[in-house]
């Protein structure tokens, strides 16, 4: 059988929450800089698909791609990362 390959994950925090089953998603990475080497760091949006509300704003979440939603989407939620997701676990 065809086996798919592994999705992408990024680790980022929710920004918005205001769109009906859609939040978006501010991922953070850092990067030295090619010229002085420093750290910086840069950061990008994604639209994510949530269908349950149960995430706010501010939470540390992980996203995943996924195929076409919309015009913008092309992430989903998979679940909430950091310390609150551990104790929530428990």
């Amino acid at each position: 059988m065809n086996q798919r390959n592994q999705r992408k994950t990024l680790k980022g925090e929710i920004i918005s929450t205001k769109m009906t089953k859609t939040a978006v998603v501010k991922v953070v990475r850092k990067m030295r800089h090619p010229r002085y080497q420093k750290l910086v760091e840069t950061w990008k949006k994604y639209y994510a698909h949530i269908e349950s509300g149960e995430y706010a704003e501010g939470d540390q979440v992980i996203i995943q791609e996924t195929r076409p939603l919309s015009k913008l989407k092309r992430w989903r939620v998979v679940g909430k990362s950091g310390a609150s997701a551990k104790v929530e676990m428990a």
